[in-house]
């Protein structure tokens, strides 16, 4: 039995992590929008009752911005980051021994796309500032890996993605099986799932998993797929579908696959497709806050369809087309933390 537990995201939380645009960031050309986008989305999060943790430059000026949130529910702490995606430089946890680590991946931009030097220190800046509880922390940021590019069933299990996790920008072209060993060692998944197809139109992660398939409780896949022939995504989907269809859970058995719809088209001002995608979910503490397009046939088939991966849980939609403009989404914009990671 390995003594190294990933936890899972259905599990408790005690935070959600996000960052607050600034001018420094890439949402400086919208500025506005997107600090009401991140609002709206704190105060959805509020509003169940879960705490978020806010990274921001300035607290009194945040909390000035997040004035109609439940200020009980909002820590805020002032830290330099270069951007807004915390699921990706956010930490991971870990149980292991009966402890719970945080561990602090190395975090590139995505395979060195965009500046991340300031993202890549807020973990050991939040454990420097005494935020985490002592021992917490664990520096392994001599591998990269991505939040958005992992998920797990908190069993062993991990789903992933080989263009993202074998990009030779990101860990110098490790092998899968020299992958497969780090994952182990430091995530303890020793059942690890590779999906080689499905890229979504405008998607600049190199395929994250959070983009297109997400492991539910009880051996159940929620995926990405559409049955228009007619778009681009068809055939890359559709052979990932086909791939899904062939895993098997640690003990042999296939997974319940959950298809989501994949949404209409949404383009930026230069008629470039943006990566919209159901699949980029987040789970918290009995809920799941989805992402939602203006698309009302679409955005009310996938909450249904959640909830068929989720049928204990409440699905809540936030409307997430001002993340989309730089090219992600809820998930991408948020990083739970569990309980005994951070300092009451």
């Amino acid at each position: 039995m390995n003594s190294i537990r990933f936890i899972p995201e259905w599990e408790p939380v005690e935070y959600v992590m996000l960052a607050l645009p600034h001018e420094d960031t890439d949402w400086n050309y919208i500025l506005p929008e997107a600090i009401d986008q991140y609002r709206r989305l704190v105060k959805a999060i509020t509003d169940e009752g879960i705490s978020v943790m806010l990274l921001c430059r300035d607290a009194a000026e945040a909390a000035e911005i997040m004035v109609d949130c439940d200020q009980r529910l909002i820590r805020y702490v002032a830290v330099d980051y270069n951007d807004t995606w915390t699921r990706d430089y956010g930490m991971l946890t870990v149980v292991r021994n009966d402890r719970i680590r945080a561990l602090d991946f190395g975090f590139n931009a995505w395979g060195l796309k965009f500046a991340a030097d300031k993202d890549n220190l807020v973990n050991m800046n939040l454990n420097g500032m005494g935020l985490l509880v002592d021992g917490a922390y664990r520096n392994e940021r001599d591998f990269v890996l991505e939040g958005g590019s992992v998920e797990t069933d908190g069993n062993g299990t991990l789903l992933t993605t080989s263009r993202c996790l074998l990009s030779p920008n990101r860990n110098g072209g490790k092998t899968k099986q020299e992958v497969n060993e780090v994952l182990a060692a430091r995530l303890g998944t020793d059942h690890v799932l590779w999906l080689d197809h499905g890229a979504l139109e405008g998607d600049d992660t190199d395929s994250h998993i959070d983009t297109l398939a997400r492991i539910a409780p009880d051996d159940t896949i929620v995926f990405t797929g559409t049955r228009n022939f007619d778009d681009p995504m068809f055939e890359p989907l559709l052979a990932m579908r086909a791939q899904l269809t062939m895993m098997r859970t640690a003990e042999g058995n296939p997974f319940n696959l959950v298809e989501l719809p994949l949404p209409d088209p949404v383009c930026d001002a230069e008629g470039n497709r943006l990566p919209a995608t159901y699949a980029n979910y987040l789970v918290a503490n009995g809920v799941v806050f989805m992402p939602t397009y203006a698309q009302p046939d679409k955005d009310e088939l996938a909450m249904r369809t959640i909830r068929i991966a989720f049928p204990t849980h409440k699905v809540v939609g936030v409307d997430c087309r001002t993340l989309l403009q730089q090219h992600g989404s809820l998930h991408c914009a948020t990083m739970q933390i569990p309980h005994g990671v951070c300092k009451i």
